[in-house]
């Protein structure tokens, strides 16, 4: 069962809507490494906006994952990639099917 999760709202520059979802394509193969990440989400909401929505068991696999090396590339490609920072949603689970 998951408890905790994450949504993460994304605003892509002008002229970086495909690299955003290249992005965010890229990092599926890392997630996948991270036993504690389940479900992982990419999604696109419209035409600059994109989401990650990831679930986890407990606070420390959510913690993990966010100082993992999707969050750190994250970071590192925010300037290029996004008009404004990521918004970063905790959130408590209080059903799941996954």
């Amino acid at each position: 069962m998951v408890n905790k999760a994450l949504m993460v709202r994304l605003e892509a520059k002008p002229g970086q809507e495909e690299a955003v979802a290249e992005f965010l394509r890229s990092a599926l193969p890392l997630v996948e490494q991270e036993p504690g990440t389940k479900p992982w989400l990419a999604v696109q909401f419209g035409q600059s906006t994109f989401g990650i929505v990831d679930a986890f068991p407990d606070d420390e696999a959510r913690d993990t994952h966010l100082n993992g090396p999707v969050g750190t590339a994250l970071g590192e490609r925010a300037d290029e990639l996004f008009a404004v920072a990521p918004e970063i949603t905790y959130l408590d689970v209080l059903a799941d099917k996954v």
